[in-house]
């Protein structure tokens, strides 16, 4: 494995859709069983708590999520979070994957506000990714 993890066109294009459309607010995406491409795996309008769900307790996944919340002065806000999910039980070899994937995911998702990178369901509250989006 070389270290460069490439992002498959899929991937962006289903970026776009969600930045399009409202919809979607959640676009979710693996590593190859290669561990050689980030591909699109699953998008839908998800709750937040279905958005939890979707992370395994033993793979990384990377996830777009379309975050909607009030600020301090109660206004609407909307900011696109790009979600590194990497698991305390992800192998050796998917943690170097992840990491370069997430690089190139930063690389070529024009848009996105916030970044998370999170190994633990409790750094993905929605209180704490509020505070993060903040």
């Amino acid at each position: 494995m070389s270290g460069n993890v490439v992002v498959d066109e899929s991937c962006i294009s289903a970026f776009q859709e969600l930045k399009g459309r409202r919809d979607i607010n959640t676009v979710i995406y693996r590593l190859s069983d290669t561990l050689e491409t980030v591909i699109f795996d699953v998008k839908g309008n998800l709750t937040h708590d279905e958005l939890l769900k979707a992370f395994p307790v033993d793979e990384p996944r990377y996830a777009v999520h379309n975050l909607l919340f009030a600020s301090a002065d109660g206004a609407r806000q909307e900011k696109i979070v790009l979600i590194a999910w990497c698991p305390a039980r992800t192998t050796a070899e998917q943690k170097i994957a992840h990491s370069s994937g997430y690089r190139a995911l930063q690389n070529l998702l024009d848009g996105v506000q916030v970044y998370v990178p999170a190994t633990d369901l409790s750094e993905l509250e929605y209180q704490a990714l509020v505070s993060r989006a903040s």
